[in-house]
């Protein structure tokens, strides 16, 4: 029985269904450039600001905490219409952490209205917290911020007045990176969501298209919450599912990319992934939840087509991890390669991929440089360029975690709210790996690692077969298998003991590294781990950093596992 003909037939549907996903992104590059003029601004300005209350929901998270409160006090607004709401569910010293800051904070700042809510139960997860808060909160608007955020002393400033006009729901503000350089990793998660932050986002809200809340870094009308229906916790992905029935409701959403918040990427390839599993897994449930009810809404065509491929997109890894196993029988099947071969596989395969991503990280990098300007972010095209064969591997590689995801939101399977390990790390220098938070173990790094050895394989029979324009291609799914796993294990359990036995034969002692203690007084600081600062004490308790670990009461160059 002849299977080449079945089975190339096969690679072109599955890749006919990626190249739509693919297209589907140059498509949201045609939609940010053609309404890029179409800037969002206030009806007008209030005479009487409303109240707002600062909700930052945490769960064991005493490496960041400090800096998080420390910098929400900082944010200029009247003090009479300003609440500050800790929602902690932490089971660890987390709790000890924030009841001191807050008190703390109370002491230095008479006219603070600060509250440490603590649940003994974590219902609901984060969606349960920030609706549990809200029964105490005296904000008719609810500013939101994760516990890896250092906002800006001036983000009310710059947004609070978009909520003149009444049909406002949410002002959401660009993310941007503390700890962008910290790592190749780093690196590649900042030109990622640079792309989501300035083409998505932008194109989608500016052509009239929905658009979602981020879950931080953005304002809600408290009346827009509840006229959706409030938090929900069936879903991991909580701010998704309110975004599309607060705007099914008629609420407007408003994206103000020029308006930053710096926040910490993870610096654990693990973290990363448990990270995006959770996105992923979330947008399927929120689809499988919603996808159907806005298809008949009175939503115009644009507006479900675009949430139609919003809600399906992570549908694509599915597609992509049976593309990687058919590659292998593909090249053993296919004897010759001339050109008809190149015009109907390898060459759509260059522009339905390599092409769409590199102009749509590109242009990210080009349109945040404009929108910030000369004193702001600095984005080089030519850097970004540099990235993007890693960029595009470590999606490749991301594909058996997030199929996962993708398989276990379409079967229903419930698991919990798993947060994404923070460590408070700013800058190139520090360690991460004597903290105490890591991610959950896995068998997932194996299976990429092993793919990883497929593509080996792979490339030797291209190479025999003469399939040499064929072989880039591979080489992108052997590198971000490889990457992807290989990491996987070095950061986790493998790791954790090769680096102990290496540390026990030096004669170096295992060590925990404790949570820095604000304030931070005189010490080194590097340029490039300077956060902007606050206002008043805030800003300059942000401005420093001790130049070594403090672990129990003694000061190492380095905490090592």
């Amino acid at each position: 029985m002849d299977f080449q003909g079945p089975l190339i037939a096969l690679y072109l549907v599955i890749f006919l269904g990626l190249a739509v996903y693919g297209f589907h992104r140059s498509h949201l590059v045609y939609l940010f450039y053609k309404y890029r003029d179409r800037l969002p601004r206030p009806a007008g300005t209030f005479a009487d600001l409303p109240a707002v209350t600062v909700q930052l929901p945490l769960f064991n998270e005493m490496y960041v905490a400090e800096r998080l409160l420390e910098s929400v006090v900082g944010i200029r607004y009247p003090r009479d219409r300003f609440q500050i709401q800790v929602l902690d569910d932490s089971t660890d010293e987390t709790q000890d952490i924030c009841r001191r800051k807050v008190a703390e904070l109370r002491g230095r700042f008479a006219d603070l209205d600060i509250e440490y809510v603590h649940r003994a139960q974590r219902g609901g997860f984060k969606a349960g917290a920030l609706e549990n808060g809200l029964r105490t909160a005296k904000g008719e608007l609810i500013l939101i911020f994760d516990a890896d955020f250092v906002p800006q002393v001036d983000i009310l400033e710059r947004t609070v007045d978009h909520f003149v006009d009444p049909k406002v729901a949410v002002v959401q503000c660009r993310w941007e990176h503390i700890n962008r350089d910290f790592s190749s990793l780093t690196e590649c998660q900042a030109l990622m969501l640079d792309g989501h932050f300035m083409i998505e986002h932008a194109g989608r809200n500016r052509s009239g298209r929905f658009f979602n809340f981020n879950g931080t870094a953005g304002i809600w009308r408290r009346a827009a919450i509840a006229d959706a229906g409030g938090w929900q916790h069936d879903t991991l992905t909580e701010d998704i599912d309110l975004s599309y029935r607060a705007q099914l409701r008629g609420w407007r959403f408003v994206y103000l990319p020029e308006v930053a918040a710096p926040a910490e990427l993870p610096v654990e390839m693990s973290a990363f992934k448990a990270q995006q599993f959770r996105w992923a897994k979330g947008s399927c449930q929120v689809a499988r939840k919603l996808l159907m009810t806005i298809l008949r809404s009175n939503a115009t065509f644009g507006q479900k087509v675009e949430a139609f491929f919003h809600l399906t997109n992570n549908f694509a890894y599915p597609l992509l991890v049976l593309l990687a196993l058919l590659l292998l029988p593909n090249l053993v099947v296919r004897t010759t390669h001339g050109i008809r071969e190149v015009l109907l596989i390898d060459l759509p395969l260059f522009f339905g991929t390599t092409l769409s991503i590199a102009s749509f990280y590109l242009l990210s990098q080009r349109e945040i440089a404009r929108i910030t300007g000369p004193g702001g972010a600095v984005r080089s095209p030519w850097a970004a360029l540099r990235r993007l064969p890693l960029v595009m591997s470590v999606g490749i590689g991301l594909s058996i975690n997030q199929t996962r995801a993708v398989f276990e939101a379409l079967m229903g399977r419930e698991t919990e709210f798993v947060r994404t390990p923070k460590h408070g790390i700013e800058g190139r220098l520090e360690k991460w790996n004597a903290k105490k938070y890591r991610a959950a173990k896995s068998l997932t790094p194996v299976i990429e690692v092993a793919m990883a050895a497929y593509f080996v394989v792979a490339m030797v029979i291209a190479f025999q077969h003469g399939h040499y324009l064929s072989m880039p291609f591979l080489m992108l799914f052997l590198f971000g298998f490889g990457y992807v796993g290989l990491l996987s294990m070095w950061q986790g359990h493998v790791g954790f003991l090769l680096r102990g036995a290496f540390a026990g034969r030096a004669g170096r002692r295992t060590v925990v590294v404790a949570p820095r203690s604000f304030p931070v007084l005189a010490s080194p600081v590097l340029a490039s781990t300077q956060l902007s600062s606050a206002s008043g004490d805030a800003g300059a308790l942000l401005a420093g950093r001790p130049g070594r670990a403090a672990v129990g009461g003694e000061r190492h160059e380095d905490a090592v596992v």
